[in-house]
């Protein structure tokens, strides 16, 4: 069965044709780093995940491509508060530090790279010049605004029509603005004190200043929409394959990522436009502005990976998901469901019961029903939920096949076995038996040798070879921590 997705562009079912025979690429839109992560956004990580793995199950090799907002008056904001950093640059620091930990405790495949908006000024910048010289883009008081009116298929993400269309953009924007609904790709000056006092979590007697750049229209910082494009086109192509958000940010984000970036190139800006279905609670979207939210590392450490996981693969991409006790006590559930029919199955398999010589048609006519259902879901718009209660169906063979025999198919089971880890495992990212355990110990140890290598290195006066592990490990996610009594690691 061949893959179909549903895309927002055409609002159909589409069979999905990669551009490059060699090479999908896949295009997510990250955060706007100014706090901690929490469960909503941890939601299209998760299904990206699950996407892009399912992508290279099938035989695609995948190009991931994940942004982090560093730019932002949000992050500005935050500058000088207790433990975040004194400028807009450290706060994102921070915050991208603690996302990155975020990804690896939930067991995300790492995205090919992670561009950051202050380090693709230059790209944007050309990009801008680029829409101005085509006509699409102009100056006004040192900033620069796309006009609308130059794109024709400007709200077709959407399905809005350009004359229902209501101002984009700050209030203060729409004196120097064409069209209303023009959009800022550059905006002149740094960050406004207002902007500051609006989204500052304490009060500040001198407000931080966000940083800024020269460019051919004066000092300035990026808008929100350009630096997508911009990073998009630098890392993957002017023409992408999957392009991955929630479903919050069709519009205006991603409507303005496809003009700015189609009226620069006169190329289509992505072949499929997937949106991920929000996180509620208590019948709202979890966000951080409503104060609702649970943090990733919070929930990791009341739940652990697999359970969230579960959880989300519970519901399909697109659709809505509510969180609650309830719903991660199912999840809870199901995962230690198919994580007992695993630990009974290799112990089996491995023990003196299993047979070589015996043959349950049932159960191996389980397992290859349960392979061909699983496929067949994620085939269908990666049909997770689907996929999940065939891996559960899966499980449930496995405990039966178990409970009615004295002596064990062994082959059978580690068929079984070896879909769990395949599907199970290697698309759904979730851990079984020992295997998880004993790979969080094996990194405790190395990490624990690291650094004794590195007190050898300050022992000997080789402080900058010390300081260079140091920083090898906090990439990997090891802190490293320097106090009266000594050096101590935090995994």
């Amino acid at each position: 069965m061949m893959l179909s997705v549903t895309n927002t562009l055409s609002g159909e079912r589409e069979e999905f044709r990669p551009t490059h025979d060699d090479e999908v690429l896949v295009y997510v839109c990250g955060l706007t780093v100014s706090d901690d992560a929490h469960l909503g956004h941890a939601r299209v990580w998760v299904h990206s995940d699950v996407i892009c793995r399912w992508l290279e199950h099938e035989g695609h090799s995948v190009r991931h491509v994940e942004n982090f907002t560093d730019v932002n008056e949000k992050i500005a904001a935050r500058a000088g508060e207790d433990g975040l950093g004194d400028s807009e640059g450290e706060v994102a620091r921070h915050f991208i530090e603690g996302v990155l930990a975020d990804m690896r405790g939930l067991n995300l495949e790492r995205a090919t790279v992670y561009p950051r908006v202050s380090e693709h000024v230059p790209e944007i910048i050309a990009l801008v010049e680029r829409l101005i010289e085509g006509g699409h883009a102009y100056e006004a008081g040192g900033s620069v605004y796309f006009d609308v009116t130059s794109f024709e298929g400007y709200g077709q993400l959407s399905n809005q029509e350009l004359a229902d269309l209501e101002s984009q953009g700050d209030p203060e924007e729409r004196s120097e603005k064409r069209n209303p609904a023009d959009f800022a790709l550059w905006k002149a000056g740094g960050v406004s004190e207002s902007a500051i006092r609006e989204h500052a979590k304490v009060e500040h007697d001198h407000p931080p200043e966000g940083q800024t750049w020269d460019s051919p229209w004066g000092e300035g910082r990026p808008g929100w929409h350009i630096e997508c494009s911009a990073m998009a086109m630098t890392h993957l192509d002017e023409t992408i394959d999957i392009h991955i958000g929630g479903h919050d940010l069709v519009f205006p984000h991603h409507e303005n990522e496809i003009a700015q970036s189609e009226a620069a190139t006169g190329e289509r800006f992505a072949n499929y436009w997937l949106h991920t279905g929000l996180l509620e609670t208590s019948g709202e979207k979890m966000s951080s502005s409503l104060g609702n939210f649970f943090t990733v590392s919070a929930a990791l450490e009341e739940f652990g990976p697999d359970v969230i996981r579960t959880f989300y693969l519970s519901t399909e991409y697109g659709s809505k998901q509510t969180f609650s006790e309830e719903a991660m006590a199912e999840a809870e559930e199901r995962y230690e469901r198919l994580e007992r029919a695993y630990e009974r199955a290799t112990e089996a398999a491995d023990g003196p019961d299993a047979r070589t010589k015996v043959e349950d048609r049932e159960l191996r006519g389980a397992i290859a029903d349960a392979r061909e259902e699983f496929a067949r879901a994620m085939n269908d718009d990666f049909g997770a939920r689907e996929a999940m209660a065939a891996l559960l169906e899966l499980g449930g063979a496995i405990n039966r096949h178990l409970d009615a025999h004295d002596e064990y198919d062994y082959r059978g089971l580690r068929r079984g076995i070896e879909a769990i880890e395949e599907l199970g495992g290697g698309v759904f990212g979730l851990s079984f038996g020992a295997d998880g355990e004993g790979r969080v110990e094996l990194a405790e140890e190395v990490a624990e040798l690291v650094l004794r290598v590195r007190e050898e290195e300050r022992e000997a006066g080789n402080y900058e070879r010390a300081d260079a592990l140091r920083d090898d490990l906090e990439a990997l996610g090891v802190g490293v921590e320097d106090g009266d009594d000594g050096t101590s690691l935090r995994l």
